[in-house]
């Protein structure tokens, strides 16, 4: 099973077992429509069963099936929260999911050059609009950090064949 980070156990919450849970997910209750949520431990993945949660906060509490006090819950705290990537749905077309995107080699077709600036590390979300965080590489240009608006003025193509992402990007910016 492949599997995708989408959350993170945080803290205890009380003394009957709650946990506080930081969600990935756009919308933070949406974490719970992916289940089973999978914990990887040192005695290897375990399986998550989310009796109940609630909203606290701008955050998440969330009883665990089995923890039912404050020490069983501790040892669940900073840990990420993972689930099947298959429960992710499909996207349209020219849609990508973010981790999708991480990784890709990032191009630019800059005064009729193509030039590499790198790949993707990750991607920042702005309110605006994303923006690609591009690292060099042995195989970049230089090894600069790169902020690239996530918008079709700048990218203009996504090849997850070619593992690549085209760019019209200054790259002394």
């Amino acid at each position: 099973m492949e599997t995708l980070v989408v959350g993170r156990i945080t803290a205890v919450f009380g003394v009957r077992g709650w946990v506080k849970v930081f969600s990935y997910t756009d919308q933070v209750e949406a974490l719970f429509g992916y289940e089973p949520w999978w914990i990887d431990t040192e005695a290897g993945r375990k399986q998550v069963i989310v009796e109940e949660w609630k909203r606290h906060g701008d955050g998440l509490v969330v009883h665990i099936k089995g923890v039912d006090d404050r020490d069983d819950a501790r040892s669940w705290c900073n840990q990420d929260i993972s689930i099947d990537k298959g429960l992710l749905p499909n996207l349209i077309q020219g849609d990508f999911y973010w981790h999708q995107l991480v990784g890709l080699s990032v191009v630019s077709e800059f005064e009729g050059q193509q030039i590499r600036l790198g790949v993707v590390k990750s991607l920042l979300e702005t309110g605006a609009n994303d923006v690609l965080v591009i690292k060099g590489d042995t195989e970049s240009i230089d090894r600069e950090e790169r902020l690239i608006p996530y918008v079709e003025q700048f990218v203009t193509q996504v090849d997850m064949t070619a593992k690549k992402i085209d760019v019209i990007w200054d790259p002394e910016f």
